[in-house]
């Protein structure tokens, strides 16, 4: 396997796992299947094109992208995400909404176009004898430091386990003292905002348009199937069978190859293991 297959197969692998945190977050801890994820991606994609079209400095494009990410998501909380946790079917159909909205509104503002911005970090770097993007390289390693904190953060943080109670038992969470409400809506703002926060990471890598986000909506989805709801781990293990998969089998074969691959696996493991590979009760 050359270098170049191995340090893409890592981009894919990260990229995908950032894309999916969001998803896990709110799935997996708030009972919640945001079918508008892909959208909160597709909205953090859009970011640098909102920062320049109000004349900002490029610096501000990270702070544009989690304030309206958080905005938005903040808002659909209070209005209509509050009354459906735990509900899994409305949640879809309700969420279904959103997304179709969320679509429109942004085709309304900026088009249905292709959109195109640049890396922050031009160049190259030398890796393993290979010549490999320097903003790829700096996005891998931020991930996975990324995902180092979190893993901390959740096996150390107060906040943490009292989110952990709030799944176990929301009943009995309540009645101890802890605000599952607020504690609600921040998991969902947050989980939300990793979305976002991907987009906007991806954005020089891809072509931004309106219906970006259903793509990303259904690998993420895969990567949970496979790796299963509820842990760190598990989440990592889904995007790499997912992302790999998609990754060999596109670079030996094509990318067509590739999704059927993915959506046969993501088949079988719905049929004969679906609580994934790895997963922790909710």
């Amino acid at each position: 396997m050359s270098s170049v297959l191995l340090l893409n197969l890592a981009w894919q692998i990260s990229t995908l796992a950032l894309v999916a945190l969001g998803l896990a977050i709110v799935f997996g801890k708030l009972g919640i299947m945001n079918m508008a994820h892909g959208e909160f991606v597709m909205i953090g994609a859009y970011a640098p094109v909102i920062t320049a079209s109000l004349g900002l400095p490029g610096w501000l494009q990270l702070p544009v992208c989690l304030l309206t990410v958080a905005a938005v998501a903040l808002v659909l909380e209070r209005t209509i995400i509050r009354h459906l946790y735990g509900r899994m079917f409305d949640s879809l159909l309700a969420t279904w909404g959103i997304a179709i909205l969320l679509r429109e509104a942004v085709e309304l503002i900026f088009g249905r176009g292709y959109q195109s911005v640049n890396p922050p970090i031009t160049g190259t770097l030398s890796l393993f004898g290979a010549e490999y993007p320097a903003y790829r390289v700096a996005v891998i390693a931020g991930i996975l430091a990324g995902f180092a904190v979190l893993y901390w953060w959740n096996a150390r943080s107060r906040v943490a386990t009292r989110i952990k109670a709030m799944v176990g038992n929301p009943d009995l969470a309540q009645a101890i003292g802890i605000d599952t409400a607020r504690l609600s809506a921040g998991a969902f703002v947050f989980g939300c905002t990793t979305a976002g926060l991907a987009g906007l990471i991806l954005a020089p890598t891809i072509r931004i348009e309106p219906m970006m986000g259903l793509d990303y909506l259904i690998r993420s989805f895969f990567a949970l199937v496979v790796g299963g709801l509820g842990s760190l781990e598990g989440l990592a293990i889904g995007a790499g069978v997912i992302a790999g998969t998609q990754s060999v089998l596109g670079a030996v074969a094509s990318q067509t190859h590739g999704y059927l691959a993915v959506l046969v696996l993501s088949i079988l493991f719905l049929w004969l293991k679906p609580d994934g590979l790895r997963s922790s009760s909710r």
